[in-house]
């Protein structure tokens, strides 16, 4: 079976899985790093991430040259019609210098979207639904710390997008224009300890001249509530670019809706070298409902509006008395008068 087949076909089989989801209290970001967890933000949760960034590259061998420029990464996030469903709109925007230092002024100034994906991402596996065996062990801090094999597990989602690649793109391949399909497998490990593994394996630009390969690897560790420290390494492969990126960062939540982040990005090779620095944020819109909420709250219109309708009755029977009442002193009067005469 060719290699496109057998991955559409897993890809297929995972979505016909049923699944669950874990929504968080405190906004669950993709930064610093560029890997993508496995859950999703949560039903009607809308998320914001965004960071700009400054690169430098530098090729050695010929031909030689070099690369200095800023860019910006974004990310709009939404949970949409279940807890496992996300939709989301990524890219990535440079404006950079490219110099041929094997020539004097010889320089293109380049600017445009590195890439533009459109895609929903849908668990298909999540570990973690049994409240009851993840809850915390009151009674012993090593049983809550230690190893537990059920951690190796993962939770698993799957992603289908298309890119959208403008004519002569100075960041892609020679003649990529317009849509191509994009889909990932993510999957995550929530060890103990505060320690999360993800691994994404991604099939991109498929069926054009630049359709590469690329995994990506990231652990971070939390060292409390607050703060955050990550490493990644992301492999590219393709026949027009190949690359080992490695990163390193952290971030901070400063509430349950509001995270920033730094991060720094080199690889090991000279073709070129490759460094770059970050700073971005996350924010959500938090607009998410537990069905035992809205139960709730639908149990309280109801007992509202029974309230109402009681009101309204005893209402309409204190004005039917009254009315009565005004017809019984009204047929009095007119029996008196009828005597008077």
């Amino acid at each position: 079976m060719k290699p496109f087949k057998s991955t559409i076909l897993i890809f297929i089989c995972l979505i016909t899985t049923h699944a669950f989801s874990q929504y968080t209290d405190v906004i669950n970001s993709n930064r610093p790093g560029v890997s993508r967890s496995a859950f999703s933000v949560g039903k009607n949760v809308v998320q914001i991430e965004v960071g700009p960034y400054f690169v430098k590259e530098k090729r050695t061998p010929a031909t030689t040259y070099e690369v200095s420029g800023l860019g910006v990464d974004f990310a709009a996030r939404y949970g949409l019609l279940f807890e496992e469903l996300e939709i989301s709109l990524e890219g990535n925007y440079q404006n950079d210098t490219k110099r041929y230092t094997y020539a004097t002024d010889a320089k293109d100034n380049r600017a445009n979207f590195k890439h533009v994906t459109l895609g929903a991402k849908y668990l298909v596996f999540d570990p973690y639904k049994n409240e009851e065996a993840n809850k915390p062990n009151l009674y012993s801090w090593k049983a809550n710390h230690s190893f537990q094999w059920r951690h190796l597990i993962p939770a698993i989602s799957v992603y289908a997008g298309a890119n959208y690649d403008t004519k002569n793109n100075p960041y892609t391949a020679p003649e990529i224009e317009g849509f191509s399909p994009k889909i990932m497998i993510a999957t995550q490990n929530n060890f103990s300890g505060g320690w999360v593994f993800v691994m994404n394996l991604i099939k991109d630009r498929i069926g054009t001249d630049q359709s590469d390969f690329q995994y990506i690897l990231t652990l971070t560790h939390s060292f409390n509530p607050k703060w955050v420290i990550f490493g990644e390494t992301q492999g590219i492969k393709s026949d027009f670019y190949a690359d080992n990126l490695f990163r390193v960062g952290g971030a901070y939540l400063f509430g349950k809706d509001f995270q920033l982040d730094t991060a720094i990005t080199f690889n090991s090779k000279d073709t070129p070298s490759v460094f770059g620095a970050s700073i971005g944020a996350s924010y959500r819109l938090d607009f998410h409902k537990d069905p035992e909420e809205k139960n709730s709250e639908n149990m309280l219109e109801s007992s509202k509006g029974s309230k109402r309708t009681k009101s309204s009755k005893r209402k309409k029977r204190k004005s039917d008395a009254f009315d009565d009442n005004n017809k019984t002193k009204k047929q009095k009067k007119k029996e008196i008068d009828f005597d008077d005469n």
